[in-house]
């Protein structure tokens, strides 16, 4: 077996997240990268949506963001964007969000707008929202794909983009997001899965290598770990030599 980084075995879990068949409203970046990866090894049948409006886009390259020609120019359909959200989103029919995340709680809520002080002085400003609250309100289930240290994984995010559990159960009913929320978090040090009876995000899977304590000192609050935490099978050859070929080709674009 090849050798792989900790992002290659993050991005093949998350890969491997994604059903055949399913319809998946994919972010560009990680989620884009995943999803791709998905697609060309064990799901040649997902089903990519881009905000842009392309459905069904069937890229031979990673995309360098949502707007890039080669989504449209592969899709089976390129829709207003409003109709992605009004007709496609809002009404439940996509099955799974591809999310990124720049702080993420122990609920699932996550953070891509202001870092620090408030959010008309905040310390960073960040890209902001996009699409995400709506996919994290409305997709049949929400994949989040992060790397995990302390300054991401926070007690609590300085601003709420995108609604996870909010502050625990019944949040997201009483809010009427339609959506299942944030099942799934993969880190580069393993996977988080919300807790059925408290939604708090509870470690399930080690990658190889990684201890739990590893795990928690990257956490800003007390983690929760399942009782029976098992361990990520590493990469295998050729999701290792796709992986490598898809973000050749993004390099390539740039």
């Amino acid at each position: 077996m090849s050798q792989y980084t900790a992002d290659e075995m993050m991005t093949v879990a998350a890969a491997r997240q994604l059903r055949d068949g399913t319809a998946c409203f994919v972010g560009i970046g990680l989620p884009s990268t995943a999803a791709n990866l998905a697609r060309a090894t064990h799901a040649p049948d997902l089903v990519l949506i881009y905000e842009s409006g392309c459905l069904g886009a069937k890229p031979d390259r990673l995309p360098l963001s949502i707007g890039d020609g080669v989504l449209a120019d592969t899709a089976d359909a390129v829709i207003p964007v409003p109709e992605v959200f009004n007709y496609w989103l809002q009404p439940g029919r996509i099955d799974v969000g591809f999310l990124g995340a720049a702080q993420l709680d122990r609920y699932g809520n996550i953070n891509t707008t202001v870092i620090g002080g408030d959010y008309t002085d905040p310390k960073v400003r960040l890209p902001g929202a996009g699409g995400a609250p709506e996919i994290a309100a409305s997709c049949g289930e929400v994949v989040v794909i992060v790397r995990q240290s302390r300054r991401t994984f926070t007690e609590r995010v300085d601003f709420v983009t995108s609604v996870g559990y909010g502050a625990g159960p019944g949040d997201r009913a009483r809010l009427g997001l339609r959506g299942g929320g944030p099942r799934t978090v993969i880190t580069d040090l393993g996977v988080l899965e919300a807790d059925p009876d408290s939604c708090e995000l509870t470690l399930t899977r080690l990658h190889p290598g990684v201890t739990v304590e590893r795990v928690r000192e990257a956490t800003g609050w007390p983690l929760a770990v399942a009782d029976d935490l098992s361990t990520n099978e590493p990469p295998t050859a050729e999701e290792l030599t796709v992986l490598r070929a898809l973000e050749a080709t993004m390099r390539a674009a740039a």
